[in-house]
């Protein structure tokens, strides 16, 4: 089966409401964004301020109503308030369908998540879209090779990876890697500007080549996969080494 993906790069600082329409016009079966892209990257201030913190709930909730009307699967993440603070990655596709809750955090200038959020459960199994079945790494988790391992051995056609990431040729590497290791498309969208965050939303094919990647004259690129590609490459190094 073949899909039109989209990736892209957004200046999350700026707003929002400049992305809107745009995401809503694109022509894709998935549209990949970058990681809580409704708000300004507050875990980038070292102390939790809970003014901030509802702040950053409400535009995010703002956020998923002014997607009323997508009915193309859309994947992100989202800070969300339950018994504790969490970073959920969810799907919307004529609603809100939560995925599961980032595990693994930072805790350095710029990126004091540990401090923001509390782990989710250690659940990293597939779901589906259409008979597509997708994994789900936020930022950081992808620099866990195990994990996209084990998404590949879940058979999964794609890793989702919405970013928040600077220091672009480590998470380029990092993203190819998850491909080699998985045999699995490796779809990332990243933010741009604000403390350095360098864009380069990409689909990386199983086998680790990058197939097409954002800039700032293209912040959204759309190009067609076929899902038979990564069926075909769990059969080979080193994804046929798996026990």
């Amino acid at each position: 089966m073949k899909l039109r993906v989209t990736v892209c790069e957004m200046d999350c600082g700026l707003g929002y409401e400049q992305y809107i329409d745009q995401i809503k016009e694109v022509k894709s079966d998935l549209v990949i964004l970058p990681e809580m892209p409704a708000y300004f990257w507050f875990p980038s201030l070292p102390q939790f301020n809970k003014t901030i913190w509802q702040e950053a709930l409400r535009t995010h909730d703002e956020f998923i109503k002014a997607l009323n009307g997508v009915t193309i699967p859309l994947i992100s993440t989202r800070p969300v308030q339950e018994d504790v603070r969490l970073n959920q990655a969810f799907c919307y596709c004529d609603g809100y369908i939560p995925i599961r809750n980032k595990y693994y955090f930072p805790n350095e200038r710029g990126f004091y998540e540990a401090r923001w959020f509390q782990r989710g459960e250690k659940d990293f199994k597939v779901f589906e879209i259409s008979g597509t079945s997708i994994g789900v790494l936020i930022c950081s988790e992808l620099m866990f090779n195990e994990l996209a391992r084990y998404y590949g051995k879940q058979n999964a056609h794609i890793i989702v990876v919405p970013r928040a990431t600077t220091n672009l040729d480590k998470w380029k590497i990092a993203l190819q890697m998850a491909a080699i290791v998985s045999g699995s498309f490796v779809l990332s969208s990243n933010r741009v500007g604000e403390i350095g965050f360098n864009g380069f939303g990409c689909v990386v094919s199983p086998e680790g080549n990058v197939i097409t990647h954002t800039s700032k004259n293209k912040p959204f690129v759309t190009v067609r996969i076929d899902l038979k590609d990564a069926e075909k490459a769990k059969k080979t190094f080193p994804r046929s080494i798996y026990d």
